[in-house]
C-alpha cells in the first residue's frame, strides 16, 4: 500500500508537502506530510528514497531522525540501534551534508548518537537502478526502480513494481523525454505526476523545472494506453484554478488530483481515500 502523506508545493492548513508511505517502513520523499505519521509510525521506517535536495521534500529528515533514535533502540541500547536507510542520487547526499548535517543548520545524524552507529546512513543511488526491499508483513519483495526526472538540481522519480503494473511518481519535473522512454513498454498502473503552476505561470513552470497543464498534456501524449493520472505538488490557493485548466484537457487519461490521506491499495490493485 501506498499512503499520500503529503501532496502540495507548499505548506497551508491540512496542506503539506511531498512525501509517500509504502507499507509502513519505506518513505518516498520526506516533505511536511511526514509529521502526519504517529510516533509509533515514524519509528517503523527503515528507508528514505529521495527524489532531489529541495527543501519541501526532505524538511523531515532532521526531525525524524532527532525524534526515533531512543524508539529504535533494542535492548542493547545504542548499540543495539537500528538506522534509517537515506537512498538519494550523490548529489542530493552531498546538498544533505553540505547544508542540513553541518552543525549549523541541524546536527550531523550521520554521525550521531556515534559515528559507528549513526540513526542515519546514506547510501547513493543512480538512475536505471533497481532497489529490493525484503518482505515484510506477509507481502512480497518490494522492486523500486529510479527514474530520470528533469528539475533544477540533479533528480529522480520513482516506480513501484505490483501485480497490476507500476506505480510511477514523477518528483518535480519539467518537460522529460528520458521518463516517457524509461516507461515505454511498461503496464503503468497508476501515474503520479506533478503539476506546480497554472497556465498563466508556463515561464515559471519552463525556468524552475517543472511543468503548467499545457505541458503537463504535451507529456501525457508520450504516455502509452489509457492510464490513471493524479496531479501533485500544486499550491495551497492555486488548486482550483490548476485543476480546472487540467480538466480542459482533451487527454485519453482519466485525470484526478492527488488527495492527502489517499492509499493506493497496490496488490489488490485499487485506491479510495482514507
Amino acid at each position: 500500500m501506498i499512503r499520500v502523506l503529503g501532496c502540495h508545493g507548499s505548506i497551508a492548513a491540512r496542506c503539506h508537502t511531498t512525501a509517500f508511505l509504502l507499507d509502513d517502513d519505506i518513505l518516498i520523499d520526506a516533505g511536511s506530510g511526514v509529521g502526519e505519521l504517529r510516533l509509533d509510525e515514524l519509528a517503523r521506517v527503515d528507508h528514505i528514497l529521495l527524489t532531489h535536495s529541495h527543501l519541501d521534500h526532505v524538511l523531515s529528515i532532521p526531525l525524524l531522525a532527532d525524534t526515533v533514535i531512543k524508539l529504535r533502540q533494542g535492548a542493547g541500547g545504542l548499540n543495539d540501534l537500528r538506522p534509517i536507510h537515506v537512498h538519494a542520487l550523490p548529489e542530493t547526499l552531498d546538498a544533505l551534508r553540505q547544508h542540513v548535517f553541518n552543525g549549523v543548520i541541524w546536527p550531523d545524524f550521520t554521525r550521531l548518537p556515534s559515528a559507528a552507529r549513526p540513526i542515519l546512513v546514506l547510501h547513493e543511488l543512480t538512475v536505471g537502478a533497481e532497489l529490493l526491499f525484503p518482505a515484510r508483513g506477509g507481502l512480497p519483495d518490494r522492486r523500486v526502480h529510479v527514474l530520470p526526472a528533469a528539475h533544477t538540481v540533479p533528480a529522480v522519480g520513482y516506480a513501484v513494481e505490483t501485480p497490476q503494473g507500476w506505480w510511477v511518481f514523477t518528483g518535480d519535473t519539467g518537460p522529460n523525454p528520458a521518463l516517457w522512454q524509461a516507461l515505454q513498454g511498461r503496464r503503468i498502473a497508476q501515474l503520479v505526476i506533478e503539476t506546480a503552476f497554472g497556465n498563466e505561470e508556463a515561464h515559471l513552470a519552463q525556468i524552475s523545472g517543472h511543468l503548467s497543464p499545457q505541458s503537463l498534456a504535451q507529456e501525457l501524449v508520450q504516455l502509452d494506453g489509457e492510464v490513471s493520472v493524479y496531479i501533485t505538488h500544486p499550491k495551497p490557493g492555486e488548486v482550483p484554478a490548476v485543476l480546472s485548466q487540467i480538466r480542459a484537457l482533451d487527454s485519453r487519461h482519466l485525470i484526478e488530483p492527488l488527495r492527502e490521506g489517499q492509499r493506493f491499495h497496490l496488490t489488490r490493485g485499487t485506491d479510495a481515500g482514507a
